[in-house]
């Protein structure tokens, strides 16, 4: 908030001194194609505010260059404190779920399209990050089930697979994942162990194609394929979508190409001004 010297006064009440009794009505637009997401904190902010919200897209719409996101009015002081937090409310979040939505795309159903990359944000947006992966189609939970997520410092503590397993087969009713990365053994026998000793997902974070390849060959030949998904990660991109969506592979977990996405480009520009208050 722009203040004066004292930091008592607010300089916009004397910026727009001859116009606060005036109605503004502005409206956010587009600058790019994509998947708008956070549009219920923007009507939350609205109304913390006191601005007339008269529309706004719904959460997951695909908007265009030059498309109208939201329209509200309020006096000038009101519409510039709105410009300050509104974009900024949703030009990220649209951003990761206009990246999640283009993995979605091109995966086409199958490889099933999660970020778990969240959990490594600051806690005040891990939410809004979790809303914008949904808008965009993807999942932020690797299982729609109850689970346990076995990563491999848990591995490391229980002392290898089967170790770490039958620690948490007590855990009745929730789903093993487990992240295997070729530390114990080879990386399809780490496989094969998981998968006899209760892994419902086997996760393979370590970014080499070939792994999936071994991982379910090795399954198969041993009979436990049709038992677990497959799961893999490690900077997949984009243009790594079609090969990976040919190979046998249940799950592709994407990181900082969906987190770490530009922002969705925005801009509020003014559309009329008029006497009165709002409606």
């Amino acid at each position: 908030m722009a203040m004066d010297k004292n930091e008592a006064v607010d300089i916009r009440d004397r910026i727009f001194r001859s116009v606060a009794e005036k109605i503004v009505t502005a409206c956010i637009i587009a600058d790019e194609g994509g998947i708008i997401a956070e549009t219920d904190a923007v009507a939350e902010e609205a109304e913390r505010l006191g601005v007339l919200l008269e529309s706004i897209a719904e959460e997951g719409t695909h908007v265009s260059a030059g498309d109208v996101v939201a329209r509200f009015r309020g006096t000038p002081k009101k519409m510039a404190m709105a410009e300050e937090v509104m974009i900024g409310l949703m030009a990220k979040p649209s951003g990761i779920a206009t990246a999640t939505h283009d993995f979605v795309t091109k995966a086409g159903g199958r490889p099933q399209i999660v970020c778990g990359a969240w959990k490594k944000m600051p806690p005040q947006i891990k939410g809004s990050i979790r809303r914008a992966i949904t808008a965009g189609g993807g999942s932020f939970r690797i299982s729609s089930t109850p689970f346990v997520y076995l990563d491999k410092n848990y591995v490391e503590m229980l002392h290898g697979i089967r170790g770490c397993l039958e620690a948490a087969s007590r855990l009745n009713g929730s789903e093993k994942v487990v992240q295997i990365k070729g530390r114990y053994s080879d990386i399809a026998r780490e496989a094969c162990e998981a998968a006899r000793f209760g892994a419902a997902i086997i996760f393979i974070d370590t970014g080499i194609r070939e792994d999936i390849s071994r991982v379910s060959e090795a399954l198969s030949g041993a009979g436990l394929r049709e038992t677990v998904s497959i799961a893999f990660a490690g900077n997949i991109r984009p243009e790594d979508i079609a090969v990976l969506k040919s190979m046998d592979v249940d799950i592709l977990d994407i990181g900082r190409a969906i987190v770490d996405a530009p922002l969705l480009d925005m801009r509020m520009e003014v559309v009329e001004m008029e006497e009165g208050t709002p409606e």
